[in-house]
């Protein structure tokens, strides 16, 4: 899928990350992933004047959801190109297979998603490309499975990032553990309670201190809807700041078109504030 999908979108350029060239506003980058010893594709979009700058910029992680790949967002939601024009920003946007949920695996040694992004991919992008190089220049966002994966990320490295956000985020994945393959990655849920417990969005708010900067939004049709209220609930009860909206809509890109515009301001006013 990944292959047909390249094929037509010839103006991409599929380019080593470690050539230190970027030939322009959309680029399809391949980082080698030690931990995986496998090379991962990523999507990098950059501002329209890019090339014409100097200055460093901001960087917006975007993940797919389950099922999807790296050049989803772009396929799906072609203004995003636009998006990083518009708010002077690099978009990268990770391939998290499909259905990794971004996590290291602690039964798969294949899929060690989090090793990749937090070690490989966020240094990679800061070596080849003028960045930011601080949290505060930082977000992570995603839909469904990616939002998950953004919370995860984000809630275990706020070294990395200062602000995330969740697109109808599956933020806790035990009320689904016979869905999408995720005996897999954690193993049977009867026999192995604590890697689902211990990889599960809702658990780890004890992580959080304030400083993170967190949105999140869910339809109120969508089958993640109450794991996502259980979050913004408990994150009320811990008194942990965040923008939390609830919208009509269902789990679908019509829903995540609208959402990442939000999103979008929400980084941008982050970016722009004196953290």
């Amino acid at each position: 899928m990944i292959n047909t999908y390249m094929k037509k979108l010839t103006f991409f350029f599929l380019v080593s990350i470690s050539s230190n060239i970027v030939f322009g506003q959309v680029d399809t980058v391949e980082v080698y992933s030690k931990s995986m010893h496998r090379s991962i594709p990523n999507l990098i979009i950059t501002p329209k004047d890019y090339i014409l700058q100097n200055e460093e910029l901001p960087v917006l992680y975007l993940l797919h959801g389950a099922g999807g790949y790296f050049s989803n967002w772009m396929f799906r939601v072609p203004e995003i190109e636009q998006y990083a024009s518009d708010y002077n920003i690099i978009i990268v946007c990770p391939d998290g297979d499909k259905t990794s949920w971004y996590i290291d695996s602690p039964i798969d040694s294949s899929s060690q998603y989090e090793s990749y992004i937090t070690k490989e991919l966020v240094p990679a992008i800061d070596r080849n490309y003028r960045t930011i190089k601080h949290k505060n220049s930082r977000a992570i966002t995603g839909l469904s499975m990616g939002g998950h994966g953004a919370f995860y990320l984000a809630f275990k490295h706020q070294d990395i990032w200062g602000a995330a956000g969740s697109m109808s985020g599956g933020v806790d994945i035990i009320p689904f553990a016979e869905e999408w393959n995720l005996d897999e990655l954690l193993g049977a849920y009867p026999e192995y309670k604590k890697n689902w417990e211990q990889h599960s969005v809702i658990n780890l708010t004890h992580l959080l201190n304030g400083d993170l900067k967190i949105v999140f939004d869910c339809g109120k049709e969508d089958f993640f809807a109450e794991v996502n209220a259980a979050l913004h609930e408990k994150m009320n009860a811990k008194n942990i700041p965040h923008d939390y909206t609830v919208r009509p809509g269902k789990h679908n890109w019509k829903y995540w078109r609208n959402s990442i515009k939000h999103h979008l301001i929400f980084f941008d006013e982050f970016f722009n504030s004196e953290n």
